[in-house]
């Protein structure tokens, strides 16, 4: 049987990018997305280009919990276990704190940081049993630099990378690894429509590419940080 990963918010970008480098790798993958349509193309798309893997998808917004827990269900019922998680699922909203819409920061803290706390919660304890596992979480640059247009997106990341370094933590004794995936500008649906030149910003691929690379480490190392901005530094 495969290996298994989750990767959630697989769709577009870094997500989309991490199941096409998992599943090149002989992994099956189940992901999630809150647009149904988004989901059935990905599963054509992976179906035809890795016939020897399976893609699972669930239409899920995971900032919903009620959506989330019922990803999670689905998940259990496939009975596998599970060798890698990646929480992806995120939300940019530009602002600042004192003038952003009201509302923002709640929304921008359910979907970036609520959605990773519960589906790691819902997932660990299975890891934990079989001590092995590989947990990356996708933080950002705005979880170390404030940026004066980032407003809860800051807040969000600071929170979620204080989350992964406790959890890192506390997964030591049970050989479940855990390491902080902190990107800078790459060229996602966030930057849809920008006028900057592309070698402003990373590809979504090299992103996957570095999180494989981590996973592929021997079991005595964990990368637990991994930090990557483009040649020409961060956009702020």
């Amino acid at each position: 049987m495969n290996p298994l990963a989750i990767i959630s918010g697989g769709t577009k970008g870094i997500g989309r990018a991490c199941i096409q480098r998992f599943m090149e790798a002989g992994f099956d993958v189940v992901t999630c997305a809150r647009n149904e349509s988004d989901l059935l193309e990905l599963q054509e798309e992976t179906r035809l280009a890795f016939p020897k893997t399976i893609l699972f998808c669930h239409k899920a917004d995971l900032s919903v919990r009620s959506e989330l827990n019922s990803f999670i269900d689905h998940i259990i019922s496939l009975n596998r276990s599970i060798d890698v998680l990646i929480n992806n699922t995120g939300i940019f909203i530009p602002g600042q704190v004192h003038n952003e819409e009201e509302g923002v920061l709640e929304k921008t803290i359910e979907t970036n940081l609520y959605s990773a706390y519960h589906l790691t919660r819902g997932l660990i304890n299975e890891m934990i049993s079989r001590r092995k596992g590989h947990i990356f979480t996708l933080c950002s640059t705005a979880s170390i630099v404030a940026y004066p247009n980032g407003g809860s997106y800051c807040i969000s990341k600071f929170a979620l990378y204080g989350m992964t370094k406790v959890l890192r933590e506390e997964m030591k004794p049970f050989n479940v690894k855990v390491t902080a995936v902190l990107p800078g500008a790459t060229f996602t649906d966030s930057w849809k429509g920008t006028e900057l030149p592309s070698e402003r910003f990373m590809d979504s691929k090299d992103v996957a590419d570095t999180i494989f690379a981590a996973y592929s480490l021997s079991p005595r190392a964990n990368l637990e940080e991994i930090l990557i901005r483009p040649q020409l530094g961060d956009l702020g």
